[in-house]
Formats: C-alpha cells, sequence, structure tokens
C-alpha cells in the first residue's frame, strides 16, 4: 500500500488537459495579452509546478503515455496514426491504464472530450479501457473541428444535426461541458475519476459568436487565415478559415479558463471540493496551425520551439495542482515530471499496487510537500514525424537527437544555464553527450508498429 494510502480519504480527482496549450499562454504562467483568472485562481489556491513535461510533443502519443505510465520508449502509442474511417491506432486489448486503476480502487470513471487512443469499437474504445462513461470526440482528426456532425456517447453515436450542411448551430465543447458537470453532480456520492480532455485551444480557430469572443475581437492586429470552407475536407479534420485569428485564440483559452471555473463552481455547489484533488495541463507545446500564432502570444513562455520540437516549449507544459489543505497554496515548484509519472502517483495516492511495469516515479510527495521524493534517473521523449526525433534529459543536462532517418545530428544544453536553448554546446562537452546518447540508445524497445530509425 502507499505511502499516504492509509492516511487520507479517497479524493475525487479531476484531471483537465488542453490541447496544445502552451507554457505561456495562461496569466498565471506570465501571458500579458489576456487573463486567465479562474486558472489563476487554482493555481493561488494550489501549486504551479514549473518544470513539468507532456507525454511528448503531439497528441495521442503524450495522452498515451499519460494513460499508461510509459515513456514514448516503451508506450504502445508512439504517433498520431490515423484509422479509417474515423480514429486512430488503438492501445491494445491488455493496456492497463489509469481508470482501470481507480476503477479497481472503487471509483467511478469518466471521459469528456477528445479520445484519440482507439477507433470505435477497437480494444483502445474508451469503454474498453476502463472508462464508465465517455462522451465526446472519438477521433482527434475530427476533433480539429468544433462543429462536428456526430460525437460519441460511450458506444452509441450522436448525430448532430444543428451542423448539418455547414450550420454552426452546436459548438462540441460546450456540450461536452455539460456532460462533464452532470458527471460531476450524479456522482457526488462516491469517489470518481473524471478526466476532461477539452479540445481547446487546438486548430481550428472558431468559437461561439458569444461575449468572450467579442471582448478580444478588434484588439489585436490580425492577418486573416484561408482555410477550408468546403469540399470532402470541411468538417472531416480541415481547418476552417478565420478573419480574426489572434481574438479567436485568446477566446479559445478564454474559454477553457470559463470551463475551469465552471468546474470547480459545481464542485463547490456539491460540496466536494475540499475532497477534490484537480490537476490542469496540456498535452504539448501552441501549434501553429489553421492561423495559430504561438510568437504573437509568447505562448512557449522564454522556451524554445513549438509542438513538433522536442525543445521544452515543445513538451514543458503549464501545469496546476490544487487540493485544499494537502497541496501548498500559492505556492511555485521546480521539481521536474512528467506525464508518465502520473500513473505511481495516483497508485500511491489510492495505496494500490499498481501491476504493470512504469517508467513513472510517484510525485505524491512533492504533490503534498511531504518527504520521501524519490529521485530519477532520466527523462525520455521521441517522435517519430519528421524525420524522428528523440531527447534524454538527466539533471538539467539535454541531449536532442534530430533528423534522425534523414541527416541525423546532436545537440547539447544545459538547462540551468541556458533554459531557452540557445546554445548547442555539445564541441563543449563531447563526454556529456556521449554518456546521453548510451542512456537514449538504452532508453526504448523496438516496436514494428512504430518504426524510429531506417533499417
Amino acid at each position: 500500500m502507499g505511502a499516504y494510502g492509509q492516511q487520507l480519504s479517497k479524493p475525487n480527482v479531476v484531471f483537465i488537459i488542453a490541447d496544445d496549450l502552451g507554457y505561456g499562454d495562461l496569466s498565471c504562467f506570465g501571458q500579458e495579452k489576456f487573463l486567465t483568472p479562474n486558472i489563476d485562481r487554482l493555481a493561488l489556491n494550489g501549486t504551479r509546478f514549473t518544470r513539468s513535461y507532456s507525454g511528448t510533443t503531439v497528441s495521442a502519443p503524450s495522452r498515451a503515455s499519460l494513460m499508461t505510465g510509459l515513456h514514448t520508449g516503451h508506450a504502445s502509442i508512439r504517433g498520431n496514426k490515423e484509422m479509417e474511417p474515423e480514429g486512430q491506432f488503438p492501445l491494445p486489448e491488455n493496456t492497463y491504464t489509469l481508470f482501470h486503476l481507480f476503477k479497481n480502487a472503487g471509483y467511478k470513471t469518466g471521459a469528456f472530450g477528445k479520445w484519440g487512443l482507439g477507433y470505435p469499437g477497437s480494444t483502445g474504445d474508451p469503454i474498453h479501457q476502463g472508462v464508465d462513461e465517455f462522451f465526446g470526440y472519438n477521433c482527434q482528426r475530427l476533433a480539429h473541428n468544433y462543429y462536428p456532425g456526430h460525437l460519441w456517447r460511450n458506444q452509441k453515436r450522436i448525430e448532430l444535426p444543428e451542423n448539418d450542411n455547414g450550420r454552426s448551430g452546436a459548438y462540441a465543447q460546450d456540450l461536452i461541458q455539460k456532460e462533464i458537470l452532470s458527471f460531476i453532480s450524479n456522482n457526488k456520492g462516491n469517489p470518481f475519476f473524471l478526466y476532461a480532455p477539452i479540445v481547446l485551444p487546438h486548430a481550428e480557430l472558431i468559437v461561439p459568436e458569444d461575449s468572450i469572443i467579442q471582448q478580444f475581437r478588434g484588439k489585436f492586429p490580425e492577418t486573416p487565415y484561408r482555410g477550408i470552407d468546403a469540399g470532402p475536407s470541411f468538417r472531416k479534420g480541415g481547418y476552417a478559415s478565420q478573419e480574426h485569428p489572434r481574438a479567436t485564440h485568446a477566446a479559445m483559452v478564454k474559454r477553457i479558463d470559463v470551463y475551469v471555473g465552471q468546474i470547480i463552481e459545481r464542485l463547490k455547489a456539491e460540496g466536494i471540493y475540499e475532497n477534490t484533488l484537480i490537476v490542469f495541463t496540456s498535452d504539448n507545446g501552441p501549434h501553429r496551425e489553421g492561423g495559430g500564432d504561438p510568437d504573437f502570444f509568447n505562448s512557449n513562455g522564454i522556451y524554445r520551439g513549438y509542438k513538433r520540437d522536442l525543445y521544452e516549449g515543445g513538451i514543458r507544459v503549464p501545469t496546476v495542482v490544487s487540493w485544499k489543505g494537502h497541496v501548498a497554496a500559492g505556492e511555485e515548484n521546480s521539481f521536474a515530471f512528467a506525464f508518465w509519472d502520473y500513473m505511481p502517483t495516483f497508485a500511491e495516492l489510492l495505496g494500490v499496487e499498481y501491476p504493470k511495469p512504469t517508467d513513472g516515479v510517484s510525485v505524491l510527495p512533492t504533490f503534498l510537500n511531504r518527504d520521501g521524493q524519490k529521485s530519477r534517473d532520466f527523462f525520455y521523449f521521441e517522435f517519430l514525424e519528421m524525420d524522428g526525433k528523440q531527447a534524454v534529459i538527466q539533471s538539467d543536462w539535454k541531449l536532442i537527437h534530430q533528423s534522425i532517418r534523414k541527416n541525423p545530428t546532436f545537440e547539447l544544453y544545459n538547462l540551468a544555464s541556458d533554459p531557452s536553448e540557445n546554445h548547442n554546446i555539445i564541441s563543449l562537452y563531447p563526454e556529456k553527450a556521449e554518456e546521453l546518447r548510451k542512456i537514449m540508445q538504452c532508453a526504448r524497445t523496438d516496436d514494428r508498429a512504430w518504426k524510429l530509425y531506417n533499417d
């Protein structure tokens, strides 16, 4: 049994993950062009973690790392791989996920938002991976579009005729938010694990015409984005045109903030806020798609890189953890951890054993500001697109392997002296680079479905 499992009552756990939200997209992490007061308040009541890493630099493998407690050198999903007609490469049948962990501890489990870990009816379908209630997009490609023709409730396809023929009658994330709030109310009498993978602010850039967008329209200089507004890719993954992409990005992040505020208010209204651990984070760095302009908003803060990079800007994500009376309030913590650490962390919280191998280390002592935090040797990341990339971080040293299948090169950085990764110092420290390269070689296992190297 975990160190704290006997001492703590079973808290509810709400895990909110935004889509392509950059490190600097929240005002509590430095955003200056707009405010996110509800998330800021969550941070004031909890701890901001400034060196929190995602699973990798794109959606499906990052979330697979979160769900399985494995980094991308071991996880069964290591890239975005589309399956026709709808969905992505599935988690295998024998996968042990966070949902199984919580269900085995007596929790009700719910997932509301974007899935992307297995097409409908596959072994990776949410209801085959320990999810009691699912509502949202099964397919992350279709989740590019906020006025879709359908969503899914468990294995039932829910048609949205309000969006037929190019109409914009039902904004999907608003529908998903209603289901999130209902799940909280319906399960206030028993412990629950609520996974809320919010689709915003991923492209396409579009929000309803309401007060949120109205406060930003005309505030920023704009370059209209010309996208796909008809044809076979319209609302099948293509990004719609947007006359005001910057205002829309700000409004989308603001809308996330409103959703977070509503979740907190519902927890309070149901009398369960004080016994709920809340995590807010993002799946990877900011995107530059569909008119996205992270440079204008300084969305990656001081960090170099974007989504699809293994520089810090692609994998370091804003993270807030809050639990009244247990997580320190108003604190900032620079302890380094990654998505694959949540599995052992929650196992220790629940006081249960984790029956499968994990690459993670429980960071519960750090969350609860207690002694006993175990150290780790290294972090490992890989990315299969763009000719393949790898990264190893050990303490403050970071080695990146670029363009593996075409023109392989290595870069070495010291994150303590150069957090923005401006100075490749591999020529000054060849022995350190070789030490990290050997770790990189041993950190992963080959998988025929996910080819990183040329044969």
